[in-house]
């Protein structure tokens, strides 16, 4: 006989991020500018048991929904996300998080000399992904290919 049991309480209302890969709900929580200094109550779950994923983390965020930017931000480090609003303890909206084929102007080329990093150009960075897992960026101007911890050094 399996016992489950509930290891993080349910919340009133916010977003629970599930299915995060394995080691970086830290990372989710950097990500979204989450330093434990403002009010909001966040819960991290980490290597909780998945039939999915085997192992994966959790990150509850009470009082807050998440904006596009962010759940793109999110598909960068952990492609199998799934996104739940939760509105009075019941989940409204439930989405996966999709990496989008263009990354435009949420992470900067690691190359110095790319014109996206040069001041005085009105260019935004533009990325296509190659790859999800690993994670593999191709910069639209130079051609610099970066990875996932290219991006995390950006957060």
């Amino acid at each position: 006989m399996s016992r489950k049991t509930l290891r993080v309480s349910k919340i009133k209302d916010g977003t629970v991020i599930d299915h995060i890969t394995k080691g970086h709900a830290l990372n989710v929580i950097k990500i979204l500018g989450i330093d434990g200094r403002s009010n909001g109550v966040v819960s991290i779950a980490m290597n909780v048991p998945s039939q999915k994923l085997g192992v994966k983390d959790i990150v509850k965020i009470e009082g807050r929904e998440l904006n596009p930017e962010e759940v793109d931000k999110i598909a960068l480090i952990a492609p199998h996300a799934t996104i739940n609003i939760i509105r009075n303890y019941k989940v409204v909206e439930k989405q996966r998080v999709k990496l989008p084929s263009v990354i435009l102007g949420i992470v900067k080329c690691t190359n110095p000399a790319c014109i996206s990093n040069i001041e005085n150009e009105p260019v935004k960075p533009i990325f296509y992904v190659e790859r999800e897992e690993p994670l593999r960026l191709r910069c639209h101007y130079c051609g610099k290919i970066m990875g996932k911890e290219d991006v995390l050094g950006q957060f």
